[in-house]
Order: C-alpha cells, then structure tokens, then sequence
C-alpha cells in the first residue's frame, strides 16, 4: 500500500515539475519575443533619426545649388550685358 503510494507520489511531482517546465519555457519564449520586438524597435528609431537627418541634408543641398546657380546666372548675365 506505502508503495503504491510512493509511487502515486512520484507521479504527481514528476507531472508538476513537467508543468512548470513547460510554463518556464512559455515564459522564457515571451521574454524572447519581447526583447526581439524592442530590438527592432530601437532599430527602426535609429533608422528614423538616420533618414531624417539625410532629409534635411537633401534638401540643403538643393536649396544651396538652387542659390548658387541663381547667383552664377546672375553673374554671367551681368557680365555680359556691361
């Protein structure tokens, strides 16, 4: 009778250390979704801040080169004409 209870014992200990087995290996799964999420988050925050600050670039380069051929045209034409 004790051993079939032992037995029963051992039984009930092994299923509840499968249990929480498997909800550590649920959790460390979350755990690596979320910092794989975050990952990509702080990625594409740098990859924001990158884009922009080529935007800005961009768009003094073309303003510059508007402003320069203006004043070379500006120039050339003033020659000409004195």
């Amino acid at each position: 009778m004790s051993t079939m209870k032992m037995r029963q014992s051992l039984a009930e200990l092994e299923q509840e250390f499968m249990h929480q087995r498997k909800l550590e290996e649920q959790a460390r799964e979350r755990l690596a979704q979320i910092a794989a999420m975050r990952s990509r988050q702080r990625l594409h925050a740098r990859e924001r801040k990158r884009s922009s600050k080529r935007f800005y670039l961009l768009t003094f380069t073309l303003v510059m080169t508007a402003v320069l051929v203006a004043v070379a045209m500006l120039a050339t034409l003033y020659l000409l004409l004195s």
